[in-house]
This record gives structure tokens, sequence and C-alpha cells, in this order.
């Protein structure tokens, strides 16, 4: 996912040079929305790591 994010952030750098800033905006979005998501996954599963290693012990 967040080579998704990085590739539509680059495709959103490319196009707001280029002059097509509509273009650059919605993929500004998405690339935001898909490293927020990203992040999220990212922090539910270091919890549950954590729990899981407490458990552990």
């Amino acid at each position: 996912m967040l080579k998704w994010a990085l590739i539509f952030f680059v495709v959103s750098l490319v196009a707001g040079f280029l002059g097509f800033s509509g273009v650059s905006t919605a993929t500004a979005t998405i690339a935001r929305v898909l490293f927020g998501i990203a992040l999220v996954i990212f922090l539910i599963f270091l919890v549950l790591a954590l729990l899981a290693g407490s458990a552990v012990l």
C-alpha cells in the first residue's frame, strides 16, 4: 500500500510540475489517504504484536 501511495505522490509531483493542478490535487489526496490507511494498519499490527509478546512472557 505504501508503494501505491509513493506512486500517486510521484504522479502528483509530475502533474503539478507540468501544470495539471486538478490531477495533482486528486493524486495527492489519494496518496495521503493510502498513506493514512497504511499507517493505521501498521499501528494495529504493532499493538497486536506487543500484546502477543506480553502474553508469551
